[in-house]
């Protein structure tokens, strides 16, 4: 039996998320609260890193969200979201690395603003909203004029992306320049495993303030 222990407000929990209803499997669902729960021994003897997600399957554990993306490409492979041709597998990897390592990064600040905290030094805002800017013309030239960001048929690039894009759109940050992203979010927004996934605008707000306080070390 799958189980699949995540917070619901997490781009990194949902991208999972996504593709466990997206494949159809029956897993269960273990929602944490992060005040402590996932320093317990029993959480850390799975991940020790104390992050979710994590998926167990049976007595197998899986850490880190494309990790958990890719065994279950592998191990259930109806409804398959990756591609098998070379150049769209590396657009695809692309896509989720540049997600992961550019734009992900770039959120502290943005939260820290949209909070009401003050500016990091070490992490100015306007830096975070130039790399956010540049993430975004990367996706939409990726994108062009195809009905999703690797091809004509949806991947795990779009379920990884999907969830930062919701998540920029919910700190308002300017997307006005992104017509064809905007397109394709709108596109995306019709599955119903995305809207299932999607926090409603008050769960965002509660959890920004949740934020704050454990910015502030409150």
């Amino acid at each position: 039996m799958l189980k699949f222990y995540h917070v619901p407000l997490s781009s990194n929990s949902r991208r999972v998320w996504i593709l466990l209803l997206e494949k159809q499997l029956e897993f269960e669902e273990i929602r944490m609260q992060l005040n402590g729960d996932q320093l317990q021994p029993e959480f850390l003897a799975m991940n020790p890193f104390h992050h979710i997600p994590v998926l167990t399957d049976n007595e197998f554990s899986v850490i880190e969200s494309l990790a958990i993306m890719d065994y279950l490409e592998a191990q259930y492979p109806s409804h398959h979201f990756t591609p098998t041709d070379a150049k769209l597998l590396a657009k695809m990897r692309m896509l989720q690395m540049v997600s992961v390592n550019e734009l992900q990064p770039a959120f502290f600040p943005l939260l820290r603003n949209r909070v009401g905290l003050p500016e990091d030094p070490a992490k100015p805002f306007n830096a975070a909203q130039e790399k956010v800017k540049t993430v975004l013309n990367f996706y939409q030239k990726n994108l062009g004029d195809k009905a999703y960001l690797v091809g004509e048929q949806i991947t795990l690039a779009d379920f990884v992306v999907i969830t930062l894009f919701l998540d920029l759109k919910a700190l308002n940050f300017p997307l006005d320049n992104y017509s064809k992203l905007l397109a394709w979010c709108d596109r995306l927004m019709e599955r119903e495993t995305v809207q299932t996934t999607t926090p409603t605008a008050e769960e965002t707000e509660a959890a920004y303030g949740f934020i704050k306080k454990m910015i502030e070390g409150k």
